[in-house]
Formats: C-alpha cells, structure tokens, sequence
C-alpha cells in the first residue's frame, strides 16, 4: 500500500484536489468563482481556458490562433499609421476581402465552439441552483461580444464587398493628371420610361493626390456648345462643338449618345456617361478620368441611411407642387423647408437640392454643392459603422460608377485627408459669371478661370499666388460677375492677384420680412394663395445660400 501510494504522489501534474482542473472537490463559492473566470479568459484570451482547465492540446492550437491574430491586428494598426491607403485597399479588393470574409467567419465559429467547450468545462449541475443563471447569462453576453461581433464584422465586411462589386467597374486604375485626380458627378432620373439618364447636375470634383484639397466646379445642366476633348468619338459629329440648336444642352449628350451613338463606344458599360465626361472635359480644358452617376430618385434613400444630413439655409425653399402648363406656374407647394438650422431626411435633401421655383438654376447648383458636402462631411466613421448595412444598400440603388474598385484605398485615403478642409468652388454661371454666359460661353476664359481654381486648391499654387487657404475662386474684372441675392460682389485685381471673397458660410439666413415680420410657412401659402408670386420671390430669394453643419 505504501508503494502503491507513493506513486500516486509522484510525477507531474496537478493534483486532484486543483479547484480549477477538478471542481469537484471544490466549494461551491470557490466553483461558481472558477466558472465566471473560465468565460472571461474564454472570451480575453481564447484557448487559456482549454489550457487550464481542459483539454491542452485544443487550448494550445487556439491559443496560437489567438496569437496570430493579434499579431496581425498589431501589424494592420502599424500599417494604418504608415500606409494607411494599403490597409483599405486590402479591406476593398475584392479577392482579399472575400478572404476575410473566410477568416473571420472561421474564426466566429471556432470562437463559439470554445465557448461551448468552455460551458463543458464549467460542469453546471456542479453549481449552486442560484448561481447558474447568472452564470449562463455571463456566458451568453461573452459569446455575443466576442463571437458574435466577430461573425456580424464578417457579415459587414461582405455586405460592403458586394456594394463595392456592384457600385464600382473592375477596370484599371487612374492616374492623376497634374497631381490631380478629376470626377464627374452627375445627378439624374432614371425612370422605367427612359432610355439614358438625362442629367439635372453636373459637378467636376477635383481632387489633390497628395493633400486631397478638393475644388467642386458646376456646370449648369442648359450649357450650350460643349466642346468634345480631342479623343471624344463624338467629337468627329461635332467638331465646332455640341450646337445643333437649341435643345442641344450639355446635359441632353446622355440621353442622344445612349439613344443614336452607342456603337461609337464599343465595350463600354455606360456609352452617354462616357460621352457626357468627354464634353465636360473638353468644355473646361481639363482632364476627367471618372465618373459617379447618382440616381436622384434613389438620392433619397442614402441620405435617410445616413440619418439625415445637417445645412444651413439661406432663405425658405418649396417642395414644389404640380406644374401647369397653362399658366407656366407651379401650384401649392407640398411643403417649405425653412431658413436657419435644418436637419434634412431624404425627401427635403431631395427637394432642396433639385428645386428651382422663384429663383434661378444656379441657386438650386448652389444648393447641390451644399447638399454634397454636407454627406461628405457627415458621413464620418461613426455613423458609417453605425449605418454600415443601409448606407451599403443603399448605394447599390443610388450610384453607378467606372472608378475601379482597385483604387478605392487610395481614393478613400484621400477623402479622410480632405476632412476639415475648405472646398473651393466655380459655378459656370452666376455668381461667377453672367446668366447668359452659358448659352454664349468663352472658352478661353472658362479655361482660364479653371486654372485659376486648380492653383488655389493645391498647396503650391496656393501659396505662390497668394490665395487664402481658406477661399473661393473669384472672377476676373468685366468678366460680366453677377452675384446672388445677399453675396457680396469680387473682383480679380489687374495684377492677376486673387482677391478674398467671403466664406460661402459667412450669411444670415434671411427668416424675416423687410418689416420684420417672421416668414412662416402659412405666411407663404396665404401669398401664394392671392397669386402674389413676386412676394414669395422677393421673400426666397436668398435660397441659393447655403452651408453645411
């Protein structure tokens, strides 16, 4: 016997009376301690509790899963500090990212099997009755924060690589052109009863490749003669320019290329965005290399997944009701978005961004400019993961795109650069120029003043000229400048300095009447009701004023 005894008392290995590897002996307090420990190192340091309590050889092989993995989170927070634009291309590629998606869901899974290994381990019917639930629930939360975050992270990542495959082309990736990388953004419907979209706006964002200060130039949809760049199929059946009459605006390229002159585009997805992109270019003398189409009916739906957006406004805009053709007049608005502070859900952005009633085009391109930079702005990280899943769906109904999905990390590098940065602007049209310039425009001066913009958006050129970092373009004296109600009128000294020209920010939204009287929308529905439409005129016509929040 005593023989027998000392052998069971040689060797290593725990003892049987060891509370963590066998409970049994154990004290009920002293149990339930250990069960609450296990789910927390279950869910700190996955595999620990396999190495202490359970079966080794599956603790090691976790363990060394957890390991690598944090290695490559410490690796992937090293790259985020160095070169943030590979870490995002990594997460956007589309053969990476389905990678991940792999891993990650691997790793959600082994991580709830560890769990369950880890409930086997705790022995429940060796616990106090009271103790149980409370041990329970701890081990459900455990699971749900670790890996159940790490299963929806994957399901997240997915969800953002499909929008991303069916948003963006598989195409090669761009270069910049003089340190530039240049988008157009067009605006438009596309109902079931058209052929091409036929585009409400065209904006030029342009975008410095190191500083990613950007300059937003706006082409008024009813441009006349728009000139084709010089590798523009289209420019052979219009070498003088797009002037075939009239009804030849630059926004009704979209629709006649779709329409009449797709085989001039031959394996291109979109032939009317292609040839609109063309006259843009060669319109402004500048290179565009890509386009974003966005669907302004769908427009709605991405600014509500985004929780709305945040403007200031200068003066009460109508979300216009029927138009009769009879009187050439709207009829009772379906509603006003006020003047002041507004937070805006995807039906105002919509009709504040597309309304034109009582004032000009260039109001309504003022207001789009401000929409636009109000969802950049806004769209920070927190409400991007937040809202990841609609904002993702979303987009997939809003926007078409030939950028190529390659490039977005580098692209998506640029726009956190360009956060907290002043865009400058250039409107083809009032305030910048006089209202008939877009049916009789100069080139050369178009010409002229884009480069005059392009060098007050880059750090060098901003500098030499002596531009505040923080102002717009402003236009060359007699070039015929009208402004819009309540700016204040700029000049471009003879010395070809720029002068300074107040921050589209600097206004007072206009909430009262001449005599003081608060504007209110009944106010508005009483004037329109007596036809006195020059009074609501006069009373919005500050509505192109506007700033994000």
């Amino acid at each position: 016997m005593a023989s027998s005894s000392s052998v069971l008392n040689t060797g290593p290995g725990p003892s049987l009376t060891d509370p963590v590897r066998y409970p049994v002996s154990a004290s009920p307090a002293v149990r339930t301690k250990r069960a609450f420990v296990l789910v927390l190192l279950t869910l700190l340091v996955p595999g620990s509790a396999q190495l202490v309590a359970g079966d080794r050889k599956l603790g090691r092989t976790a363990l060394r899963v957890t390991l690598c993995v944090w290695a490559l989170l410490l690796l992937a927070v090293v790259l985020l500090l160095v070169n943030r634009s590979l870490v995002i291309s990594i997460a956007t590629n589309p053969v990476t990212s389905l990678l991940l998606v792999v891993v990650m869901s691997a790793l959600a899974l082994g991580w709830a099997l560890l769990f369950l290994n880890t409930l086997r381990l705790i022995r429940p019917v060796l616990l106090a009755p009271r103790a149980r639930p409370a041990v329970g629930i701890a081990l459900v939360v455990a699971l749900v924060l670790g890996s159940g975050s790490m299963g929806y992270a994957a399901y997240l990542l997915n969800v953002g690589r499909n929008a991303i495959g069916n948003i963006f082309s598989s195409g090669p990736a761009i270069e910049p052109v003089d340190g530039r990388y240049n988008f157009l953004m067009m605006g438009g419907d596309a109902g079931d009863d058209r052929t091409g979209r036929r585009p409400d706006s065209l904006s030029i964002l342009s975008v410095d490749a190191q500083t990613g200060q950007t300059a937003i130039i706006s082409v008024p949809r009813n441009f006349q003669n728009a000139q084709f760049s010089e590798d523009s199929p289209m420019r052979a059946l219009y070498p003088d320019g797009y002037d075939c009459g009239d009804e030849c605006l630059i926004n009704a390229i979209n629709t006649e290329v779709t329409n009449e002159h797709a085989d001039l585009y031959p394996g291109v997805a979109d032939p009317g965005a292609q040839a609109t992109m063309e006259a843009v270019s060669g319109t402004l003398g500048m290179k565009i290399q890509a386009y974003v189409l966005v669907d302004m009916e769908g427009f709605s739906t991405l600014i509500d997944a985004m929780g709305g957006i945040r403007i200031k406004a200068g003066g009460w805009v109508p979300m216009s009701g029927y138009f009769d053709e009879a009187t050439k007049t709207h009829g009772m608005p379906l509603g006003w978005i006020p003047a002041g502070d507004q937070t805006l859900n995807g039906a105002q952005a919509l009709w504040y961004g597309r309304s034109r009633e009582y004032v000009d085009d260039y109001s309504r391109i003022q207001r789009q400019q401000c929409v636009q930079q109000a969802m950049l702005k806004q769209l920070d990280p927190a409400t991007l993961l937040s809202k990841f899943e609609d904002i993702a769906g979303a987009g997939t109904k809003v926007v078409e795109s030939n950028i190529s999905s390659a490039q977005l990390g580098s692209f998506l590098d640029l726009a956190i650069k360009a956060r907290g940065k002043d865009v400058k602007r250039l409107t083809i049209g009032p305030p910048d120029f006089d209202a008939s310039f877009s049916t009789n425009p100069d080139f050369d001066q178009i010409h002229e003043r884009v480069d005059q913009l392009l060098a007050s958006a880059s750090a060098k050129g901003a500098q030499s000229a002596g531009i505040p970092d923080d102002g717009t373009a402003v236009p060359q004296a007699g070039a015929g400048h009208v402004q819009a109600a309540g700016a204040v009128p700029a000049t471009l000294p003879a010395a070809g300095s720029a002068a300074r020209q107040p921050s589209p920010s600097d206004f007072t939204p206009v909430t009262t009447t001449p005599d003081g009287e608060p504007i209110t929308e009944e106010m508005l529905t009483q004037l329109k009701l007596e036809g006195n439409e020059e009074a609501i005129r006069q009373l919005v016509a500050t509505n192109g004023q506007c700033a994000p929040l």
